[in-house]
């Protein structure tokens, strides 16, 4: 048995080693712009739920676009889209850097162009996420997702800090001029970047088709539903402490903007340093024990910022906000991507960013509208208060193991035809027909409501199961597909735990030969 691949050996790999590189460096860049930005909001005079609108106006976007991104991912060229992306980011900054340049800059001006960056960042973050398989083989792509979340923590650590110092010794202007600086760096690595050509696929998906099928594999995939609860209550509630945190650092703790980025670069430093411990940490919690740690951690911190504590202080317990951080975004992400098969994972992925988003985005607006009724202090001990009794209640709703086996069992069939069917006909009803002992009816039933789940998640967007009237032991299974080609991709998306759930249904049948499958397509009253 050979050794697993050291947390390192992705860099191994010269095209993931520059894109990484580069990646580190335009995160950097775009962590110097936001804090130039949040701190430019409190010297144009604005209040607590300006501040917060600032927070708002850069996550917003990834809630509403993230879904569309993810399908964006699947269906374009992803090199390309990734390039075009950066353009649109790096023309965001240079209009900050213009307008601070010739003193223009308003919370207006401000807020509409965070928004536009969100928007790009929406549209990217899928696309990121979806290349890593195609810059790494299969055995090192673990070790590749977390280099990435270690490089996002290394820019997390130094962008704020350079940020900060940057804007207190040249000004906003030249703080936005780095950021543009940085893009160009990351589309010179995009374009050197040789992507091979996409191959002709016959089943390739359509925008609207491959929307509608992420959006029905998230509807019936229990296991996505009890991890994306756990996120948007999580992140609305710590949201509390990103959103007010400028205000912390001026307010409460007398700062100035490099102070600040030294406070974010503090947060950073703690993420890298829980990155490192979570291994030791697995192994004596498991997932729900971690999400209950960060939990406590985060209020803890948060309660400690309420008091105005010594600078010093607040410079540690914010090393303890980033180890927290890291551990629950890591914990949930993980649980996500685990239960995640790949035809569906940049949707689904972009299904939990729009959760992730969303909480934070509602959350900033909601925290900063409770600060200018209560003040900060008493808005940072509610979400305080609230991480820690939403910790303990959720702790109860346990993440999925995510330990099935997700590669797809090519064990189906294709469909028998008289003539070739049109990718484009559709609906298909699919019927499967069982015979099954009276006294084996109510185990079928259990099974087959597993299958169930399975044929939603997969593409069907009805399901049921009907007795023959004239021979109770006459069992028939249907499901609708919007299309033949839908249903094509239905088959070769069952994965190797499906087929064994649909190996657990068959085992009931009784007849002297397979299950009868049967498919019907609809005829329009002009077809002959």
């Amino acid at each position: 048995m050979s050794a697993a691949p050291g947390p390192f050996a992705p860099l191994r790999q010269t095209t993931f080693a520059v894109i990484w590189a580069a990646t580190v460096l335009g995160n950097t860049g775009s962590f110097m712009r936001d804090v130039a930005s949040s701190w430019l909001v409190t010297d144009l005079g604005a209040g607590p739920a300006a501040v917060s609108l600032i927070q708002a106006a850069g996550t917003l976007p990834i809630f509403l676009l993230a879904i569309p991104a993810g399908v964006l991912s699947d269906i374009l060229d992803r090199r390309r889209f990734l390039i075009a992306v950066q353009l649109l980011l790096a023309a965001v900054s240079a209009g900050l850097m213009v307008l601070s340049w010739l003193g223009l800059m308003t919370v207006t001006a401000l807020v509409a162009l965070t928004f536009v960056g969100g928007i790009g960042a929406a549209l990217m973050a899928p696309t990121w996420q979806a290349i890593v398989p195609e810059l790494v083989p299969g055995k090192e792509l673990k070790g590749a997702v977390a280099l990435n979340s270690l490089g996002i923590n290394i820019a997390r650590s130094i962008g704020p800090a350079a940020g900060g110092l940057l804007l207190s010794a040249a000004g906003a202007a030249v703080t936005y001029g780095a950021d543009v600086a940085s893009y160009a760096l990351v589309i010179l690595a995009l374009l050197w970047w040789k992507r091979p050509a996409r191959s002709e696929d016959a089943l390739a998906e359509n925008f609207g088709g491959a929307f509608r099928a992420g959006l029905r594999y998230a509807r019936a995939s229990r296991e996505l539903h009890v991890v994306l609860l756990r996120a948007a209550i999580f992140f609305a509630f710590a949201s509390a402490v990103w959103a007010l945190l400028p205000l912390v650092a001026r307010n409460l703790l007398g700062g100035d903007a490099g102070f600040y980025g030294i406070l974010l670069g503090a947060v950073g430093l703690g993420a890298i340093g829980g990155a490192l411990l979570l291994p030791r940490l697995r192994a004596v919690l498991d997932a729900d024990g971690l999400m209950l740690a960060a939990s406590i951690t985060a209020a803890a911190v948060m309660a400690v910022l309420a008091l105005a504590p010594p600078r010093w202080l607040a410079l540690l317990v914010l090393l303890l906000l980033g180890t927290a951080w890291i551990i629950a975004l890591t914990t949930l992400n993980g649980a996500a991507q685990a239960i995640l098969p790949n035809w569906v994972r940049g949707r689904a992925l972009a299904v939990y960013l729009t959760v992730f988003n969303g909480a934070m985005a509602l959350g900033s607006l909601g925290w900063g509208l409770v600060a200018e009724a209560v003040g900060v202090p008493a808005a940072l001990l509610a979400g305080a208060a609230g991480l820690v009794l939403v910790g303990f209640m959720l702790h109860r709703v346990k993440l999925p193991a995510g330990e099935a086996d997700l590669v797809p069992s090519k064990h189906w069939p294709e469909p028998l035809t008289a003539d070739p069917v049109p990718h484009d006909r559709g609906p298909v009803l699919i019927l499967i027909e069982y015979r099954v002992r009276k006294a084996d009816r109510a185990a079928f039933m259990h099974a087959i409501q597993g299958l169930s789940v399975e044929r939603r998640r997969d593409g069907a967007y009805g399901w049921g199961i009907t007795e023959d009237a004239a021979d109770p032991e006459g069992l028939v299974e249907w499901f609708m597909v919007e299309s033949w080609a839908e249903h094509l991709r239905q088959h070769h998306r069952v994965s190797r735990a499906d087929a064994d759930v649909q190996e657990a249904v068959r085992r009931f049948h009784t007849g002297p030969e397979a299950p009868v499958v049967r498919h019907f397509l609809t005829v329009s009253p002009g077809r002959g």
